[in-house]
């Protein structure tokens, strides 16, 4: 991305309210969040209406960005995680009562244990990020970026401000934790 340009098309939002910067600006970063949500929500559509989300709140607050304390693109990943924690708090998993399944329906076992393979693994990885969704809000975010948004950690301090070592450090410290918390269950899902 341009800096420059980039620099132009905030400064003419912001002084003018120029929709046509504003969709030049959206467009620039859309795929590279959509990308970073998508990876951390499964369905596509929630992606994204999650991803519109992100830059409607981008817009509406984007007289408050002050270049001098952070990068765009920083800034903009500090909303789109934020907007993406606010989701996992609300969002509750869908259920069908056992009334409602159809009975009568023909069974593909080789289908449904693959079926039922995924969704102990969907669970399983939804029940790291709700740990992972307990640490502060940093180490989140350096979890998501280097795991969903598959930033490096160089990149990761570039975007947080952070020195590397500190990135480096917060990442290893949360993945020894999950390894300790969830170390079980992965090898029973591994057997299985």
């Amino acid at each position: 991305m341009n800096t420059a340009q980039e620099t132009k098309w905030i400064h003419r939002i912001k002084l003018f309210g120029s929709s046509k910067d504003a969709d030049s600006l959206v467009r620039a970063y859309y795929d590279e969040i959509y990308i970073f949500v998508a990876r951390q929500i499964s369905d596509k559509e929630l992606a994204r209406d999650l991803t519109q989300e992100i830059f409607i709140s981008m817009l509406r607050s984007i007289g408050s960005y002050q270049k001098k304390l952070s990068s765009f693109r920083t800034w903009l990943y500090r909303i789109a995680t934020n907007k993406i924690i606010d989701f996992r708090r609300k969002a509750l998993p869908d259920t069908i009562p056992l009334e409602e399944l159809d009975e009568t329906e023909t069974v593909d076992y080789v289908g449904r244990i693959d079926y039922e393979n995924n969704i102990v693994q969907a669970e399983f990885l939804e029940k790291i990020e709700h740990y992972v969704s307990s640490f502060q809000l940093d180490v989140q975010q350096i979890f998501r970026l280097h795991i969903y948004g598959e930033q490096t950690f160089q990149e990761i301090a570039v975007l947080t401000g952070r020195p590397e070592a500190s990135v480096k450090s917060k990442y290893y410290r949360l993945i020894k934790q999950v390894r300790r918390e969830f170390y079980d269950e992965y090898t029973e899902i591994v057997r299985s």
